[in-house]
């Protein structure tokens, strides 16, 4: 099983009803994978929650042959978020 890591890059709350957080991926070129994405309130409860599929890259056009990807993922809340972050990533099972 391919190692997958990630990075937080920064999140934006659209409204009360909205936030977006942006993140990298990294994993083998031809991996898909799956992310968990959360939104948290003030007092760090959840407020949005969401999995992603992210398909397997291209291995061309990126620095590092299609290893990391950047993702920005709009995430429904169902209050005003303060914070958005991944909270894990897997490969996905083909």
């Amino acid at each position: 099983l391919s190692d997958v890591t990630f990075k937080d890059i920064g999140y934006s709350t659209t409204d009360a009803t909205l936030a977006e957080v942006d993140f990298q991926v990294t994993r083998e070129p031809g991996t898909a994978v799956k992310c968990a994405v959360k939104a948290l309130d003030s007092k760090f409860a959840v407020v949005g929650w969401k999995v992603v599929d992210i398909p397997p890259a291209q291995a061309d056009g990126t620095a590092d042959g299609g290893r990391t990807v950047a993702q920005r993922v709009p995430v429904r809340t169902e209050s005003l978020s303060v914070s958005g972050v991944v909270d894990s990533c897997w490969a996905a099972d083909t």
